[in-house]
């Protein structure tokens, strides 16, 4: 069976408050359609039975096509495979409709980004709808708020900064930073982050729910405050909630005193520098080799902007720069490791950072999971760079070199990590999900982030 792309252009504020967190509908350009959804009063049906519901219809559609879950695209027939569906996603239109975001990928590993509406009862449900917003991470559109509280599409060269992503200026807002622990057996350790405040951030941490004996330790050589928690079987099924409220500037060049920017050159486990590194990165500055470090930087951000693609296949997520180097994909890990290591060979100071970005388009919702950055060092200051962000909206790729917006929170700074007390794996690589050990084995905690902005 064939989905066909169904469009509409402004629809209702009711339909899509949850909509909005992120998957967006796309299709024709016919601006004059509406979609009115009206509110009724019966009981909702749950967001498992909705994860449910498309899972089921998904797994129908590959059973009748040979295993593949068929979109046609533009006049081409995508055949597509599961990645996962977008729990922090799902909502509930009314009683009887409701909507699903999910990741499903072709055989060359590209990504796409599919929406769905599903109508019916658990059990019963029915896809009414189905639409292409991201290939890769690349948004096709974004929306608009308009003065009647309808939301208008709006092709990306013609968005604003807001729409794509980017609050200037300042932000305020609570995050919520959650965990469910997996079954224990015997005794485990949990090592989380605690935010810090900086010039940047304000950070009031307003609740912390953890179990088990807790105690906090510091990473000296990045300044991180890493919560450790001891737990056992008892604890298994039990939550982590960390609510935190947050005043974030947005960031641009600043100057810092730094007792060993030095350490900024080194390697790190997964961030080699030199050899291939430094002549890829020497032939990125090629003909700028007297331009100074600031030219070199953002002639390696514009390297991996043109030469890399956003898209999580294969062992991303680790950071690494080797699988970077090697594969030319990743997601935000490996577009700042790849720069990271290609900074520090040629000699320019650079790092690693840590959080979550919050949407700009709503107040209130789920977050994608984490979001990671670098800075570099030169002319006196430190330089914040998003290369990923950079990389999937081309009209913020200049803005992305020297700015972070300020709708984000960070979480952890610094790799391979240190605490007093070490994993049994050794030092983190980096921290923003709960690092969790239980007999030497790593155990994953289910997590998410959510956020309301504040007035």
């Amino acid at each position: 069976m064939k989905n066909k792309i169904h469009s509409f252009h402004t629809i209702s504020l009711v339909g899509l408050i949850l909509l909005l967190l992120s998957c967006q509908k796309s299709g024709n350009q016919n601006t004059e359609t509406t979609n009115q959804i009206p509110i009724e009063t019966k009981k909702k049906v749950s967001i498992a039975e909705i994860e449910e519901g498309i899972k089921q219809y998904i797994e129908q559609e590959k059973e009748a096509n040979n295993g593949f879950f068929l979109v046609n695209d533009e006049e081409k027939e995508l055949r597509l495979k599961l990645v996962r569906v977008h729990t922090e996603y799902l909502s509930n239109l009314g009683p009887n409709r409701h909507f699903a975001c999910v990741d499903l990928a072709d055989e060359k590993g590209d990504v796409y980004d599919v929406d769905f509406f599903l109508e019916g009862e658990p059990g019963n449900m029915k896809v009414t709808e189905t639409s292409l917003h991201k290939l890769n991470g690349k948004p096709r559109y974004s929306w608009k708020q308009l003065v009647d509280k309808t939301w208008r599409r709006v092709p990306v060269e013609q968005s604003s900064n807001e729409l794509l992503g980017v609050k200037e200026g300042a932000d305020s807002f609570e995050f919520y930073y959650s965990a469910v622990l997996p079954t224990i057996k015997s005794k485990a350790r949990i090592w989380l982050p605690i935010a810090q405040s900086d010039d940047f951030q304000e950070v009031t941490v307003k609740t912390i729910n953890v179990p088990g004996r807790k105690s906090t330790q510091v990473d000296k050589m990045y300044g991180n405050t890493i919560l450790l928690l001891d737990v056992d079987a008892s604890d298994s099924g039990k939550s982590i909630e960390i609510v935190y409220e947050v005043s974030r500037k947005e960031k641009t060049p600043y100057l810092r005193s730094e007792e060993n920017i030095s350490h900024y050159l080194e390697p790190n486990n997964l961030l080699p520098v030199g050899g291939r590194f430094r002549e890829i990165a020497e032939e990125a500055i090629r003909g700028k080799e007297n331009d100074g470090a600031l030219v070199h930087a953002r002639a390696l951000y514009d390297y991996i902007i043109d030469n890399m693609r956003y898209m999580k296949f294969g062992t991303y997520g680790t950071g690494s720069a080797d699988f970077a180097c090697d594969s030319k994909t990743g997601n935000c890990t490996e577009f700042h490791s790849y720069f990271i290591s290609l900074a520090r060979s040629i000699d320019i100071p650079a790092r690693f950072a840590i959080g979550a970005s919050i949407p700009s388009e709503r107040n209130e919702g789920g977050i994608d999971g984490y979001h990671c950055w670098a800075e570099f060092y030169a002319e006196g200051k430190w330089w914040p760079v998003d290369i990923s962000e950079g990389n999937k909206y081309t009209a913020l790729a200049t803005y992305y070199f020297g700015r972070h917006p300020a709708n984000r929170i960070e979480l952890s700074r610094g790799r391979d990590l240190k605490p007093s007390t070490l994993p049994s794996s050794g030092p983190i690589n980096f921290l923003a999900y709960p690092i969790m050990e239980e007999n030497g084995e790593m155990l994953y905690p289910k997590t998410s982030f959510s956020f309301n902005r504040l007035e």
